[in-house]
């Protein structure tokens, strides 16, 4: 959530291509954020605790971190070129935290929002930085009381990548509802199939990005975000797509963090196939379509609230598309760009498996209605966390 000087990502020069072969040596580099909640295994509340279990770490140690909140753990991958070794650090990551919280009598959950406890009473973790943004910003400090996937895609300058972002705006709908995994917020079902969405674009600079025509008027923008108080610095233009301040790639910030490892390895790799598309279509100069800001927001809430087993709009064609057909689009849009990155076959797959699973939303809601338990749902959680989607 938290954006720090550098990200594993941001490690190494990245290289960026278009979507066909032709015009490119290499798919584009990537790689994966992902935040997890720390919390206690006998009352299931969210514990702030996140200090004791990183103490605990022993591989990886310089791949996970603290976030906002001491309820909070990151893991972010190193760069990756491929789909294999990105999984690999995922389950890798997912397996050490959880050993490191079993060794302290904690556990670490997958979830977009805390299914018990108080985000509120979450204690701040330690730094200037994230005390100035509590104070700053008062009660909405509890926005940043979530988790989150983000992706990192190389590209070949910030010129480009302004560019990009606007051909990925289309799609942002679509992702938030394939990754829909919080319901259940501080001990209620919020309606919602993705409340982390609802709760952190109550941030002034979250949200879909702006349709911005070129590199000078995205500085214009966030120093415009500067001047109103709406960030204390650039790491805080919380955009769901968003230009890195060191080097030349894009983040896409739409998702819940995954209740598995297999789910946010299908969002990396349908993002990077978005991202490849897009640097194919800026290069022959096809135009993003200008979808207005408010009906982008609108199709965005919508899939927030629906997820996969509701309606997706899609902001460009005013179409309120079923969750499934939506999924398609998706896969469809990407497909070029997965197909030059050679993930076709994997990212469809593992979309089968989703699909066939319930969205993540989906399947807390079910452990919830099993016994009407959120420990259950919490459990669950748990247990997908650590042990995947299980046998395809």
């Amino acid at each position: 959530m938290e954006n720090r000087s550098t990200t594993a990502h941001d490690r190494r020069q990245p290289v960026a291509a278009g979507a066909r072969a032709g015009n490119r040596t290499a798919p584009p580099t990537f790689g994966v954020e992902e935040e997890f909640f720390v919390v206690d295994p006998g009352t299931r509340l969210i514990a702030s605790r996140a200090p004791e279990v990183l103490a605990n770490t022993h591989l990886l140690v310089d791949h996970l971190c603290g976030e906002f909140s001491r309820v909070q753990l990151e893991a972010n991958s190193p760069v990756c070129d491929d789909a294999g070794d990105a999984l690999r650090f995922l389950r890798a990551a997912r397996g050490e935290l959880n050993r490191a919280a079993t060794a302290a009598g904690l556990s670490v959950v997958a979830s977009g929002t805390a299914v018990l406890g108080d985000p509120a009473s979450a204690r701040v973790s330690e730094g200037r930085r994230y005390a100035d943004i509590a104070a700053h910003f008062a009660t909405l400090r509890e926005s940043h009381v979530v988790c989150g996937c983000h992706v990192h895609v190389g590209v070949p300058d910030g010129e480009t990548a302004v560019s990009v972002s606007n051909h990925l705006r289309r799609w942002l709908p679509f992702l938030v509802a394939l990754s829909a995994n919080s319901p259940f917020h501080a001990g209620r079902d919020t309606g919602y199939s993705s409340w982390r969405t609802v709760a952190w674009n109550r941030l002034p600079s979250a949200g879909p990005p702006p349709l911005l025509r070129s590199l000078a008027e995205h500085e214009q923008t966030v120093r415009a975000l500067s001047d109103a108080g709406a960030i204390l610095d650039r790491h805080m233009v919380y955009w769901d797509v968003r230009l890195s301040e060191h080097l030349p790639t894009l983040e896409v910030r739409a998702s819940d963090v995954a209740s598995t490892a297999e789910e946010a390895l299908l969002f990396a790799l349908l993002t990077r196939g978005l991202v490849s598309r897009a640097l194919t279509d800026v290069h022959y100069g096809i135009p993003a379509p200008g979808i207005p800001d408010q009906a982008l927001r609108a199709a965005v809430w919508r899939a927030a609230r629906d997820g996969l087993e509701g309606v997706v709009p899609d902001p460009l064609t005013g179409e309120a598309l079923p969750g499934a057909l939506a999924a398609d689009r998706l896969l469809h849009a990407a497909l070029p760009g997965l197909l030059a990155n050679g993930d076709a076959d994997l990212a469809a797959a593992l979309l089968d498996r989703v699909r066939a699973a319930g969205s993540g939303a989906a399947r807390q809601r079910a452990a919830y209605a099993r016994r009407g338990s959120l420990a259950d749902v919490v459990d669950h959680l748990a247990a997908q966390t650590l042990g995947g989607l299980g046998p395809a």
